[in-house]
C-alpha cells in the first residue's frame, strides 16, 4: 500500500444562469478518485465552501455506476478546504465542472494552497474546467503558475461549441495563454492530456482517465 495522500478540491457554484443549473462534473472526480484510491493512496476531498457538493445535471449518467457510489458518497458532506490544506499531501488534484469557473478563480485559499504546493514542486493536477484554478496562482515572486508551461483544459473550441461561452466569466485557453502558458490540445471532445513536470492538465471529460494516470506517473516518478 502507498502512504501518498492526495487532495481534491471540489467546486460549491450551483448555476450558470438562472435557467442552467450546473456545479462538479461527475466523471471528472469520480475516475480519478477511484484511480487514486486504487493506487491506495489516502484521499482527502475538500470543497471551497465545504459541505454537500452539487453535480452539474448533464453529468449525472442515466444508470447509475456501481463502480463511482463510493466517490459519490464523498461528495454529500465535504471539508472545507483551508490553509491548513497547503501541508501534508503530495499532490492536489482539480476536477472540472463549469461551477469551478466561478468559485475557483477567487478563491484566496485556494490559490494559497496551491501556491505553496508549487513553491514545494509538489504535483498539481487539474482536468477541463479544472485548471481555473490555476489562473490566479503565481509563485511567490509574482509569476504566473503557468508562465512558460505546457498546459492545457477546456478549450474556447468546445466552450462556443456548447453555447456557453458568452454566460463565462472568461474563457479558459484565452486565461490561460493571457497567463504565459504554452496551451496545446488535441480534437475537440477527444481524450487528451500534457504533463510539464509536476503540473497535469487534461483538456475535457473524456481525459479524466488519462489526466489521473498522469499523476500517478508524476508521484511515481
Amino acid at each position: 500500500m502507498s502512504n501518498k495522500r492526495i487532495l481534491m478540491v471540489l467546486t460549491n457554484h450551483t448555476k450558470i444562469t438562472d435557467d442552467h443549473k450546473t456545479g462538479l462534473w461527475l466523471e471528472e472526480f469520480a475516475v480519478p478518485y477511484n484511480t487514486f484510491k486504487e493506487q491506495g493512496y489516502d484521499v482527502k476531498v475538500t470543497s471551497i465552501d465545504g459541505g454537500e457538493v452539487p453535480l452539474d445535471p448533464n453529468s449525472i449518467p442515466e444508470e447509475e455506476k456501481d463502480e463511482w457510489k463510493d466517490a459519490q458518497e464523498e461528495l454529500k458532506n465535504t471539508t472545507k478546504l483551508t490553509n491548513e490544506d497547503s501541508d501534508g499531501f503530495d499532490a492536489v488534484f482539480l476536477p472540472g465542472g463549469h461551477g469551478t469557473m466561478f468559485d475557483f478563480p477567487d478563491s484566496e485559499t485556494l490559490q494559497h494552497v496551491l501556491q505553496e504546493h508549487a513553491e514545494a514542486d509538489k504535483v498539481i493536477g487539474s482536468v477541463c474546467h479544472g485548471p481555473a484554478g490555476l489562473v490566479n496562482v503565481t509563485y511567490k515572486d509574482g509569476t504566473p503558475l503557468v508562465k512558460g508551461k505546457k498546459v492545457n483544459g477546456f478549450t474556447d473550441e468546445e466552450e462556443k461549441d456548447m453555447g456557453l461561452d458568452p454566460h463565462m466569466p472568461f474563457l479558459l485557453e484565452t486565461k490561460l495563454r493571457e497567463k504565459g502558458g504554452d496551451f496545446v490540445s488535441g480534437d475537440s471532445w477527444s481524450d487528451f492530456s500534457v504533463r510539464d513536470g509536476n503540473l497535469i492538465t487534461g483538456q475535457n471529460p473524456m481525459s479524466s482517465q488519462s489526466a489521473a494516470n498522469k499523476v500517478v506517473e508524476a508521484l511515481q516518478a
